[in-house]
């Protein structure tokens, strides 16, 4: 949570609370991943950087939080986890992820130079702090070479 609340920026509010994470690693089928500032997985009690939520469907999964605290940024650690992240999820199966950001989401470079590809549009769906509505970009990673 400190990671989430460090992270993002509450006008655009794409943060999730407590109780929804909870929520969310109860189903069973979603899973998250840590990453320490040193790059690899923190141990117990140590700072975590950064972190991904997923949730997994069979074959596909959804990439519901990605995040990097501000202060651990542009050192490598969101491609990193991301990476991790994405080969974990080959490993168990999965072919496809997707994902939902709004548009202008500075993670967007991450995300294409990764392999993301943007497949659809959701206009005004997200509504900033002072009312505005921005448009959600859904994108995909095909995980396996067929899928490309």
């Amino acid at each position: 949570m400190e990671v989430m609340d460090a992270a993002f920026d509450p006008f655009w509010g794409e943060a999730w609370n407590r109780m929804q994470i909870e929520s969310a690693l109860a189903i069973g089928n979603t899973h998250y991943w840590l990453i320490a500032p040193h790059g690899g997985e923190p141990d117990e009690g140590q700072e975590a950087a950064g972190f991904a939520l997923v949730r997994q469907i069979f074959d596909e999964a959804e990439l519901l939080l990605f995040a990097v605290s501000p202060q651990w940024r542009c050192r490598g650690l969101g491609a990193r986890l991301l990476g991790r992240t994405l080969d974990d999820m080959k490993r168990s199966g999965v072919c496809k992820v997707m994902l939902e950001m709004r548009r202008g989401n500075p993670a967007e470079s991450l995300y294409r130079a990764t392999g993301f590809v943007p497949v659809g549009l959701r206009p005004k769906y997200y509504r900033c702090a002072n009312g505005d509505r921005i448009d959600a970009v859904t994108l995909s990673f095909p995980a396996d070479e067929q899928n490309n």
